[in-house]
């Protein structure tokens, strides 16, 4: 799990070290705030395309061999990102970005297979504690090395290091990463097929369906901050960095320390409602946000529902997957999360451009408050 635990971390400061450079780099690109946001949704839409194949694959081969592919993936979109000199390049590298980072869905397969169910939250607030924790180291050093001017900012930099990081981390699976999966393989589902199964369980479609419209509120917010924060206080790459450093810190606090006592408390379901109705509150309480003061407020209340609310998802999707199904069921709900980091941006995007800077952050409160009536309705103990 050690091993696993530096492999997500590794993703998601590949991921975290753009998050407050992409905006720049469309700024200099004289870029509008939707082609912005649609240039960070490309590694979206590759990791939705490419997660329910790697978390299939993944339950054929093995786990190993699809996290070790798609780090290479990683590594080489790193360095097309640091050396792009042209728009159209940064598309191209965030797509093939977005294709490594399929392996989440792998990632969690893992936890899956080495995990009792009655430990399945705490194994995926692991991997969520991972993930903000990259989150939080990612955008620190992207905007350390980049620095404070968003007229000079050295935005290959970052790249690059990213790209040494995810080298070591392939370094370190291959040596020390042990294979998983013990079941036999099954008979190949297609895609298709494994989304038309979801949608005829009642309980696994609204799981999906509520993670879907959650992580679009989020990404509205990741991927409109930056623009958010330039216009309504001056701030570059450094400062907004800082922000996303400090609400990883919470994210990873919270999942890597808390979650497992949380769930045992209330249950998975209840955090997910009291996770998404805190996101709603964090979301509305961005709009009246005058002062670093008050910023910090509403982010820590991002970080506290984001990080209740995504690994009790998580568990409960896994919980709906038997065990020779459980890459291709995660890998359809990191789909999902993929195609809503796709919907989520260029909505975000859009609103934003038409009504305002507050505007995709009141949108996404609603969505919210959406999200939690449906989440009443799930059953305390889900089965599949």
């Amino acid at each position: 799990m050690g091993t696993l635990f530096f492999i997500v971390f590794i993703d998601l400061v590949g991921f975290g070290v753009v998050i407050p450079l992409l905006p720049y780099y469309g700024l200099t690109f004289h870029a509008t705030p939707f082609a912005i946001t649609t240039m960070m949704a490309c590694y979206s839409l590759a990791q939705f395309i490419a997660s329910p194949l790697l978390g299939m694959l993944s339950d054929r081969v093995g786990r190993k061999p699809v996290i070790l592919a798609s780090l290479v993936c990683s590594v080489v979109s790193y360095l097309w990102l640091g050396f792009a000199t042209q728009l159209w390049m940064l598309f191209a590298a965030r797509l093939l970005a977005g294709a490594g980072a399929g392996n989440i869905s792998a990632a969690q397969a893992y936890v899956a297979d080495v995990t009792p169910p009655d430990q399945r939250a705490k194994g995926m607030g692991m991997i969520g504690a991972a993930i903000g924790l990259g989150f939080t180291v990612g955008p620190a050093i992207g905007g350390a090395v980049a620095g404070g001017n968003a007229q000079s900012a050295h935005l290959a930099w970052p790249a690059f290091v990213a790209a040494a990081l995810s080298a070591a981390a392939f370094a370190l699976a291959f040596a020390r990463l042990e294979e998983s999966l013990t079941h036999k393989p099954v008979e190949r589902v297609g895609r298709l097929a494994m989304a038309r199964a979801a949608t005829e369980r009642p309980v696994l479609r609204l799981l999906i369906l509520l993670i879907f419209v959650a992580i679009a509120a989020f990404a509205g917010m990741e991927t409109t901050f930056a623009l958010w924060a330039h216009d309504g206080f001056g701030w570059g790459p450094f400062q907004v960095g800082m922000i996303f450093f400090y609400v990883g810190i919470l994210l990873s606090a919270l999942q890597g320390g808390a979650i497992g006592r949380l769930t045992k408390a209330v249950g998975e379901t209840n955090l997910v409602i009291g996770g998404g109705a805190i996101l709603a509150i964090g979301l509305f309480a961005l709009t009246f946000a005058y002062a670093l003061w008050f910023v910090l407020v509403a982010t820590a209340l991002l970080a506290i529902g984001m990080g209740m609310f995504s690994p009790a998802m998580s568990s409960l999707i896994s919980k709906q997957a038997a065990d020779n199904e459980r890459g291709g069921v995660l890998g359809l709900s990191q789909s999902a999360q993929s195609l809503a980091r796709i919907v989520g941006p260029a909505v975000a995007g859009a609103v934003y451009g038409g009504f305002g800077r507050n505007a995709p952050y009141y949108l996404g409160a609603l969505l919210m408050v959406g999200v939690v009536a449906f989440a009443v309705r799930l059953p305390r103990r889900a089965s599949p």
